[in-house]
């Protein structure tokens, strides 16, 4: 869509029809300029049913030296075909497939994907593995999938997209404004492909890369939604992002699948969270959930130490520990239940989770267009943004910091986000629409 409406309700009136039209499988975001770190990966390398685990090698110091341009790249090309010799050689000894290798240097590691006959066993290899002096450890290659309920929620035309935004309704986005609005902090959005051309994320792309095959990155739904709510630009007759002068780090990690839900890996998300890292991002949106991943544990405990604030989705389906809502320092969402109606999620085993809007959320689709989506990827989303708002102010917080304004001091269990007060508590002084009547009750008082 190339043209703007003057009006919102003439936006909503397209967006009407446009919800129910098929998006444009051709949109295409282009590759980052000076991206040429990012090397084609095979097809199967991101689907886990093609029987592949991740073998991990120690990093020699000497070979590697990461900077403020480092992005994953081997510097002493000489030193990687060496180790990638010896990888090969290992996976020869165990009856493996070398299929693709990443460096991981802020765990000082190389990551190997390998690939085991069909009929051996995978934890026997493991175990082989395990007794290598050479292999730190090895694991299976665990798939995630991004908290969004598919498809996503009509559109009605008696709707305005600003009025309706729980962001504008509850968080009072617009006033907070006024006092910050999450400038150039870096948000890693590690999620699918985002449109980078529609027209309320033209220019919020620092970063748009692909850690999936290394091809231009195309529009998908779930990241190109997780983006929208975060950053979308101020404007433009569509919607306001929670933080609308953050600087997206588009990181695609996941791929969307056929039936329209969103895949990923440890391989593919180990890529994109190392990159995170190593580049500046100053928080970490991961709206997806899955299986306890020793890789991925490992790089948040990096992330976090650094001081990024790291945002997790909470899938509300779990039976047990799930990544990444359950690591410890993560901010882990879940959606507020409609209604107002009280309910309990389960964060990691130190903090409540946070509640934040994410029930019929009205955002960026592929294509130009808008749709409304529910679940806890886009409440993690909120609370990104509400980070970003945050860091301007306070660049130096640290994530248990962040945590204890977001939190008040008596929250038990669950916690709905007073925006608001948030901000408030930031700047020592009423941020929205409140009296001095009502400092003392959100916190914000003396």
């Amino acid at each position: 869509m190339n043209t703007f409406w003057p009006r919102v309700g003439a936006v909503l009136a397209c967006l009407a029809w446009l919800a129910g039209a098929p998006l444009a499988a051709e949109a295409q975001a282009a590759p980052p300029a000076g991206d040429e770190t990012l090397r084609p990966v095979p097809a199967a390398s991101h689907d886990p049913a093609e029987h592949t685990l991740l073998v991990m090698l120690r990093l020699p110091a000497t070979h590697f030296r990461p900077d403020a341009s480092y992005g994953g790249r081997y510097i002493d090309d000489s030193g990687r075909a060496s180790r990638r010799r010896r990888a090969e050689e290992l996976a020869r000894q165990h009856g493996l497939t070398l299929v693709d290798d990443w460096p991981m240097p802020v765990l000082g590691l190389d990551c190997y994907l390998m690939r085991y006959p069909e009929q051996e066993s995978p934890e026997r290899i493991i175990a082989n593995l395990a007794r290598d002096p050479q292999v730190e450890w090895a694991q299976p290659v665990a798939s995630f999938d991004g908290m969004a309920s598919t498809p996503p929620a009509p559109a009605t035309e008696a709707d305005a997209l600003y009025p309706v935004q729980p962001a504008g309704r509850y968080w009072h986005v617009a006033e907070l404004h006024r006092e910050t609005t999450g400038r150039d902090i870096k948000v890693a959005v590690i999620d699918s492909g985002i449109d980078a051309s529609h027209p309320d994320l033209q220019g919020q792309l620092a970063v748009n890369a692909n850690f999936v095959d290394g091809g231009a990155t195309p529009a998908e739904n779930h990241g190109t939604a997780v983006a929208g709510i975060i950053a979308a630009r101020a404007g433009n007759g569509g919607i306001v992002g929670v933080a609308p002068q953050a600087k997206l780090m588009g990181l695609r990690a996941c791929w969307q699948q056929p039936d329209l839900a969103t895949r990923c890996n440890s391989f593919t998300l180990g890529k994109a969270i190392n990159y995170a890292i190593l580049n500046g991002a100053q928080v970490i949106n991961l709206s997806l959930a899955g299986p306890p991943d020793r890789l991925l544990d490992r790089l948040l405990d990096v992330a976090l130490e650094r001081g990024i604030g790291v945002v997790g989705a909470i899938d509300a389906k779990a039976s047990g520990p799930a990544f990444p809502a359950n690591h410890r320092g993560v901010l882990a969402v879940a959606s507020q239940p409609a209604g107002g109606t009280a309910a309990r999620a389960a964060g990691n085993e130190a903090d409540p989770a946070l509640l934040a809007p994410g029930n019929d959320i009205p955002t960026t689709a592929p294509g130009g267009r808008w749709s409304f989506v529910s679940g806890s990827s886009y409440a993690a989303a909120h609370v990104s943004g509400m980070l970003a708002l945050m860091a301007q102010l306070q660049p130096r917080a640290t994530p248990g910091q962040i945590r204890r304004l977001l939190q008040p001091g008596d929250a038990l269990n669950t916690v709905n986000i007073d925006a608001c007060a948030t901000i408030s508590r930031l700047l020592h002084h009423c941020s929205c629409s409140c009296t001095a009547a009502t400092l003392t009750q959100r916190g914000v008082g003396p």
